[in-house]
C-alpha cells in the first residue's frame, strides 16, 4: 500500500476566472515575508556577533543590542506566522531605528560611545546597513501593498 502523494491544487478548488497574477500574489507575499524574516535574523546575528564587545565597552548599548536581538527574533517568527500590517509596521520600525542608530553612531556618536564616529567602512556595520535597508524596503512594499487592498 502506498501513501497518498500531493499533486498540487485540484481544478475543483480553483476559483473561476482566477488568472495567474491573482494566483501568484499570495506566493509573492509569502516570499516577501520569508525574505524579511531572514533579514531580521541577519540583523539579530550581526548584533549577537558584536554584543560581547558592546557589553564590555558600553554596557547600555550591550543591553540595547540584546533587546534588538530578541525583538528581531520575535518579529521574524511573527512574519512567518501571519501577514499582518502591525507586524510589518514593527518590522519597518525596528530595522529603520537600527539603521538610524548606525548613522548616529558614525556621525555625532552616542553617549559614552564616540569611538565609531567616521568609521563607515567597518565590515560588520556595512553588513548591518545592507540588511537593515533591505528589510525596510521589504516592509515598505508590503505596507504599500496592504494600503491598496
Amino acid at each position: 500500500m502506498s501513501s497518498p502523494s500531493y499533486a498540487g491544487p485540484s481544478s475543483s478548488t480553483a476559483r473561476p476566472g482566477a488568472g495567474s497574477t491573482i494566483a501568484a500574489a499570495p506566493s509573492g507575499r509569502l516570499l516577501r515575508r520569508g525574505l524579511a524574516a531572514v533579514g531580521l535574523l541577519g540583523i539579530a546575528l550581526i548584533h549577537v556577533i558584536d554584543l560581547p564587545g558592546k557589553l564590555e565597552e558600553t554596557p547600555y548599548l550591550g543591553v540595547a543590542y540584546g533587546v534588538l536581538v530578541l525583538a528581531a527574533l520575535a518579529l521574524a517568527e511573527a512574519l512567518l506566522r501571519r501577514d499582518d500590517r502591525r507586524v510589518w509596521l514593527a518590522t519597518a520600525g525596528l530595522a529603520a531605528s537600527t539603521l538610524l542608530g548606525y548613522v548616529v553612531s558614525r556621525t555625532t556618536g552616542l553617549p559614552a560611545a564616540t569611538d565609531d564616529i567616521g568609521n563607515w567602512l567597518e565590515p560588520l556595520g556595512l553588513a548591518s546597513l545592507f540588511v537593515e535597508i533591505v528589510v525596510v524596503l521589504l516592509a515598505g512594499t508590503a505596507l504599500a501593498g496592504s494600503a491598496r487592498d
